[in-house]
């Protein structure tokens, strides 16, 4: 299973990922910075495109050791 983690530390809050994803990503008020809607969204296409997309390189892909 692949788990879908923002590192808020190098968000930048430029909501690249919120225009492509709008579904999964919000920039948190609090913050400024992207955080997601679900906690663990399923991850398809868009999201890895969003993902490979993010100019911080914040969204990553981790995948479970079983």
């Amino acid at each position: 299973m692949t788990a879908l983690v923002i590192d808020s530390y190098r968000c930048s809050g430029c909501a690249t990922c919120c225009e492509m994803c709008p579904e999964v990503f919000v920039l948190n008020p609090f913050t400024g910075k992207a955080a997601l809607i679900e906690p663990d969204p399923e991850i398809t296409a868009a999201i890895r495109q969003a993902a490979a997309y993010c100019p911080e390189k914040c969204i990553l892909l981790q995948k479970d050791n079983p």
